[in-house]
């Protein structure tokens, strides 16, 4: 059988434009297929699970290495070293946990059944630098502002269609928005509370659009109630802000 290289890894998004390669600044694929270059001696290609806004961060993102233009990796390195092999060609914020062979015919990206993400904001009441470029930094939120958020967020668990939660692409629209959310979660610990979101695909900035939401509930903008009739109108306007990328990291991809 035909065999391609599947990893797993992790990055702070801070440094980079994205995931994907892009004209305006240095990537995170780009400098994955430097490194595989490196470690396997020809130019590779780098397929990955889904793309990313410049800032976002990533907890186990997937992506294959298969050489340019084919679907196989010819390779004697032993799979079992091929992470530590690649973090050395790797910078810091960059790192592979995984390695594993799989199908020539498998797609990080079209192959997955849903993924999870989760939003970050934080609420201390002094900033704190630990967190600079990892969280969205808000004002204090109370436990009752918390039990809107939470009350919101389950409106968005089921099969909708996410029209009002979905910016303007930059490439091609697409047509079907009706996405299902398995799950939608606040959960606090200390000044740091956490969104986690799970459905079987997301629009273009439809979590950071869902957490800016959260965010105008805790303000006292937007009524929990209000949420179903936000979806129902599929207008982007009624909505809350696209909140910051740096509160927003990749968790993970179920397949």
């Amino acid at each position: 059988m035909e065999k391609k290289i599947c990893i797993t890894f992790s990055f702070v998004g801070t440094a980079y434009c994205g995931y994907q390669v892009q004209k305006n600044g240095v990537s995170v694929q780009e400098t994955l297929g430097a490194a595989a270059k490196e470690l396997f001696g020809f130019p590779c290609d780098i397929t990955g699970c889904s793309r990313t806004d410049s800032g976002v961060h990533a907890r186990a993102f997937v992506a294959t290495i298969a050489r340019r233009g084919e679907d196989v990796l010819p390779t004697e390195i032993p799979i079992s070293h091929v992470p530590r092999a690649l973090n050395a060609h790797l910078p810091r914020d960059i790192a592979v946990k995984k390695a594993k062979w799989v199908s020539s015919a498998f797609h990080a990206r079209y192959d997955a059944k849903a993924k999870e993400y989760e939003y970050l904001f934080y609420d201390g009441k002094e900033r704190d630098p630990f967190f600079e470029g990892r969280a969205f930094a808000v004002r204090p939120i109370s436990a009752a502002s918390l039990a809107a958020m939470r009350e919101a967020a389950r409106q968005f668990v089921g099969t909708h269609d996410f029209s009002a939660f979905c910016a303007a692409s930059p490439d091609k629209e697409e047509k079907n928005k009706t996405r299902t959310v398995r799950y939608a979660e606040l959960r606090r610990k200390g000044d740091m509370i956490s969104f986690r979101v799970a459905a079987d695909g997301f629009l273009y900035h439809m979590v950071r659009i869902m957490a800016g939401t959260l965010f105008a509930v805790a303000a006292g903008k937007i009524d929990p109630a209000d949420i179903a009739a936000v979806l129902e109108s599929k207008d982007r306007a009624r909505a809350g802000m696209t909140a910051p990328a740096e509160g927003l990291y990749l968790n993970k991809v179920f397949y």
